[in-house]
């Protein structure tokens, strides 16, 4: 048991530093230079929130550490959600790099508060998929339904019926303007829209199994935003 825990501490170190090597590549290379304080910031507030959020997990919730590793659109079983992610995922990395060709070019002129308090959202973003996660061990990052599992109608989830990816869309609605640009805005238009695919397509699957969840739904009204969908 101790074996299979070091294991995974060793996985998940390894995977959270390549995670946050790829996403400074995708930062610093489109812009063609590292003198651009809004990404080292970005990096800083977004590699620290990683951290801290994966540390408490694997002395708290292993198991929940384990289920989030199995990620990415080859890890999906159902076909239409390998479709989905692979929407997601490229909507993700240009998120990332976009802003770098922003700054590069000159496009956008973002005022510093702006940007300052874009890292903050990013932050309450995080904050947000924390207390998701501490509030649902079986929240993995593909659609699929463990053993044991059951409906959480408690805590953020009494809010919204999918609170982590409200969590996640307002870290990434924050993250152009928290890199400076304007432009990458318009990217989140489609960010939306995959969002919105993925959480319709798996309330299919959920109704259809995981028993408890049709109830849930109705007493549950909104999807994403409260008083809005």
């Amino acid at each position: 048991m101790e074996r299979v825990a070091d294991d995974l501490v060793r996985k998940t170190i390894v995977g959270t530093a390549w995670f946050i090597g790829i996403l400074a590549i995708a930062l610093f290379l489109p812009a063609l230079t590292l003198a651009w304080w809004q990404a080292w910031v970005y990096l800083v507030v977004f590699s620290a929130s990683c951290i801290a959020i994966t540390a408490y997990l694997l002395k708290h919730d292993p198991q929940l550490v384990a289920r989030r590793m199995r990620a990415g659109p080859q890890a999906e079983k159902e076909p239409s959600q390998k479709v989905i992610q692979t929407v997601i995922a490229v909507l993700f990395v240009l998120l990332f790099i976009f802003p770098g060709f922003d700054h590069l070019f000159g496009w956008s002129r973002v005022p510093v508060w702006v940007s300052i308090a874009a890292n903050l959202g990013v932050v309450v973003g995080f904050v947000i998929i924390f207390y998701v996660f501490k509030a649902n061990s079986f929240a993995a990052s593909t659609i699929e339904i463990s053993d044991q599992q059951r409906v959480v109608t408690t805590g953020p989830y009494a809010v919204v019926r999918h609170p982590m990816y409200a969590g996640a869309l307002l870290m990434l609605a924050c993250t152009p303007p928290a890199l400076g640009s304007w432009w990458g805005l318009l990217l989140i238009v489609p960010v939306i829209g995959a969002l919105a695919w993925r959480l319709i397509d798996e309330e299919r699957f959920l109704v259809a199994n995981l028993s408890g969840y049709a109830a849930y739904r109705e007493q549950t009204r909104f999807r994403l935003v409260p008083g809005v969908w």
